[in-house]
């Protein structure tokens, strides 16, 4: 952990916890509890969602102002409702605390404080669990064992301790009962991503359910620190040859699933700018650094760092960048990689249909009927990408682009996509943050001319021997076709083949004209029982009354829904 992580264990935020605080660290704490908790801040949130944009919600004149004074006000609670809930939804908000294509700024920025300030647990707990994990008191395992943690993070804290060797470490402990609360929390969370990923709004374009399981796999990995470990001396091992990383030794006789023991590896937090300045680094140079560092975990390794976020690297006293917590890292398989080569010889060359077929390959792109539309929206990309160099392209702008086309499109962008979005966004922030100059897709540049020619034009991996392989391709694709040119001819013969036209302005101009005829008749059935109701009401028959107000009541209930699909369907381009 960073040094300027350790004062946010002693202070972790305005509010003082209580013991309320902690009640799902308690082992008695039971689903139906936990399920009530759970919904009622889903439904709460949703409830505010609709109440954010009725005019009568608000006191006076709507201005931006107060929708803004109400956002930062709803994600305050957020955030402090995730810290009472629990290290579950801690770790969901710090996944999302980057998806400002998903949540208001206000909401990103309240979320990315549940990075850095949670509050931490007793001692005495973290050394039960540290003597039940390796089996020795911890007296005799450590010569020093600070009661005080440096640091408290979602899954658990570090301690600083020294070995009886002299080595100066830390020693990270799991939260109490954490797989317990875990397989309730998730299985309710998983309720919840199939409601939203069922809504006809929200789950256009977005993979909930995808996400979820994803999460789910990193949560249940991050949470094994053995897992961990191995993590880190594989990250290590990749960046042994540049000096300008530094990853913290495992300790592996001082491990367990729930305990790790690290080498003491101090730093100066990446965000904390005044600081690195006062201690005469290069912001600009660390920037540099950092985008460099990611993109080779990427790209070369395919093993990246999948939560980069500021509380996860330090600078040291030298201008070396530190990295902490590899419980969540991503890997890309070389068979991606290699249809992410398609991928960009389609972007290198403005072929939509090539970068679509890639797409489907990768599954991030559901096939349907009609691939028309997603070819032209793909191509739109393409042109409008390439309208400006390549170094004046930002990571947020590009993200905005894809989201944006996403929502009305079949795309369905993995999950490990999600992350590496994520982690590009937070890592263009950072270097903007160190160097207002900064642009990650300068930064990307020499990497990505690296990834097209790999430095060797004989390279088989490269440009030209993938535009080889292309060429094959292409060679077989044509002696192969005059048969199934032939297949075809056979099949309009026999009139296997169907072709069906539609009009979607047509169908588009029917269905209007359809819901006004309905909305006519509805009006009439309103205004005829409204009458009724009040004649009958005029000549006192009570119930009679009732009974055609109510009817008129349900037809108009009818009627203004009817009237809101017409108005939506005349703001569809």
């Amino acid at each position: 952990m960073p040094t300027s992580n350790y004062s946010a264990a002693a202070q972790p935020s305005a509010k003082s916890y209580t013991n309320s605080d902690y009640r799902w660290n308690r082992g008695s704490y039971s689903r139906p509890q936990r399920f009530a908790d759970i919904w009622a801040f889903v439904l709460k949130l949703l409830a505010q969602r609709w109440l954010y944009n009725k005019a009568w919600s608000y006191s006076g004149e709507v201005t931006t102002e107060k929708k803004t004074a109400r956002r930062r006000r709803l994600a305050v609670w957020i955030r402090e409702t995730c810290l009472s809930l629990g290290p579950t939804f801690i770790k969901v908000g710090q996944l999302f605390s980057t998806r400002a294509d998903l949540f208001p700024i206000e909401f990103v920025e309240e979320l990315s404080k549940l990075q850095d300030r949670v509050p931490a647990f007793s001692y005495q707990q973290a050394k039960t669990i540290v003597e039940a994990e390796l089996g020795r008191p911890v007296q005799d395992l450590y010569r020093t064992f600070n009661p005080i943690p440096l640091a408290a993070a979602s899954l658990g804290q570090v301690h600083r301790a020294q070995l009886h060797s002299g080595e100066e470490v830390v020693v990270k402990v799991q939260r109490p009962g954490l797989k317990k609360l875990f397989t309730i929390d998730l299985s309710i969370l998983k309720g919840i991503a199939r409601y939203f990923q069922s809504h006809p709004e929200w789950g256009r374009g977005r993979d909930w359910m995808g996400i979820y399981e994803e999460c789910c796999r990193i949560l249940w990995l991050e949470i094994d620190f053995l897992h961990e470990g191995r993590n880190a001396d594989h990250f290590r091992r990749n960046f042994r040859q540049f000096d300008w990383v530094n990853v913290p030794r495992v300790y592996w006789r001082y491990a367990s699933p729930r305990v790790l023991t690290l080498e003491y590896m101090p730093g100066i937090k990446i965000s904390h700018y005044e600081a690195l300045e006062a201690a005469g680094l290069d912001r600009k140079r660390l920037a540099d650094l950092g985008a460099q560092a990611y993109l080779r975990q990427l790209l070369h390794d395919g093993f990246f760092h999948a939560d980069p976020h500021p509380g996860n690297i330090a600078v040291s006293p030298e201008g070396s960048l530190i990295f902490y917590d590899f419980g969540m890292m991503g890997q890309i398989p070389p068979v991606t990689r290699e249809r992410l080569m398609d991928t960009f010889v389609g972007i290198a060359q403005r072929d939509a249909e090539l970068v679509m077929t890639s797409l489907v390959d990768l599954g991030a792109l559901a096939e349907i009927e009609d691939m028309g539309p997603v070819r032209r929206s793909i191509q739109y990309i393409l042109d409008n990408m390439m309208d400006k160099p390549f170094e004046e392209q930002s990571v947020a702008a590009i993200s905005d682009d894809l989201y944006a086309v996403a929502y009305d499109q079949p795309f369905r962008f993995p999950a490990a996509f999600t992350f590496v979005m994520r982690a590009f966004s937070t890592l263009e922030g950072v270097g903007k943050g160190l160097d207002p100059e900064f642009n990650f897709m300068e930064a990307a540049k020499p990497f990505a001319e690296e990834l097209m020619t790999n430095g060797n034009s004989s390279d088989p991996n490269g440009l030209i021997g993938e535009l080889s392989r292309q060429a094959a391709r292409v060679g077989t694709t044509a002696l192969g076709l005059p048969r199934r040119i032939e297949d075809t001819l056979d099949r309009l013969d026999r009139g296997d083949i169907r072709v069906r036209v539609r009009s979607i302005e047509t169908d588009r101009v029917l269905r209007r004209a359809a819901n006004v005829s309905l909305a006519t008749n509805y009006t009439m059935l309103v205004g005829a029982f409204t009458l009724s109701a009040t004649l009958l009401l005029v000549y006192e028959f009570l119930w009679l009354a009732i009974s055609a107000a109510v009817i008129a009541a349900l037809s108009g209930f009818i009627l203004l829904r009817l009237l809101l699909r017409i108005s939506r369907d005349e703001r569809l381009p």
